[in-house]
């Protein structure tokens, strides 16, 4: 099953848009670990919104792991995991910076779509969660440098859904708004095939697949597969003998 994908779809549940808000003001620092959410009833004033419609949202907010509720005390910022910080995840907006060059993003489809079997192999998700799936071209100095397929988790991740990943690119806005805990790279080689036309190559050129996968807490967030023409990117990794202090 797929929706209609124009970013003008009609808007998201109140209840959505609360757990956008507190999400987005605990990742922007302004609530911090231990930090009391606002009460229930101060909650239902600030949206005149039913203890209901709050609930949903505090619910999605624990389940994702940002909150933890505590009987007849509230609300608060659940404790950062310390292994949150243990894999750094690059950004390819800053890897095309960091080469003297100036990214630019190509959108080529947006769509949302249902989840079933045979859609979206990436993501583990139960059947019938909304997914958002893209397919872009990061740009540098307007050359093509990497075709990006991506699936968010649109449970997970709401806000996703009014986005104009036309003008962000997707994983620096995620890097930047969304919390994970756990990530899994996986890399391959193989020739361009129907990725070349994108990229501006032969179909026989070689290219690196970066497939990677990212969870918080037991939900998967993302699922992407970026593919680069072999000449312009590599891997490196520094690794130190003795443990630092």
């Amino acid at each position: 099953m797929r929706e209609r994908s124009a970013i003008t779809d009609k808007p998201n549940p109140l209840h959505v848009r609360i757990r956008a808000d507190i999400e987005h003001r605990i990742m922007s620092g302004a609530l911090k670990p231990g930090d009391r959410i606002p009460f229930e009833h101060e909650l239902m004033t600030a949206y005149g919104c039913s203890r209901m419609t709050v609930n949903k949202a505090l619910s999605g907010l624990m389940a994702a792991g940002l909150i933890v509720r505590r009987r007849r005390a509230g609300s608060f910022v659940a404790p950062q995991r310390i292994d949150m910080a243990a894999l750094a995840i690059p950004d390819m907006r800053t890897e095309i910076e960091a080469r003297g060059a100036t990214h630019g993003l190509k959108l080529l489809t947006r769509e949302i779509t249902i989840k079933s079997d045979g859609i979206a192999i990436g993501m583990q998700a139960a059947p019938g969660t909304r997914l958002l799936e893209l397919l872009c071209v990061h740009l540098a100095d307007t050359q093509p440098f990497a075709l990006e397929r991506r699936v968010i988790n649109l449970a997970e991740v709401p806000p996703a859904e009014a986005i104009d990943f036309g003008t962000i690119a997707p994983g620096s806005w995620l890097l930047e708004n969304i919390p994970w805990t756990e990530a899994e790279n996986r890399i391959s080689a193989r020739k361009a095939g129907h990725d070349a036309p994108h990229l501006g190559i032969a179909s026989s050129t070689p290219c690196l697949a970066l497939e990677r996968k990212t969870w918080r807490n037991d939900a998967q967030v993302t699922h992407v597969l970026q593919s680069f023409p072999s000449e312009e990117f590599s891997l490196v990794a520094k690794f130190s003998s003795t443990p630092r202090t």
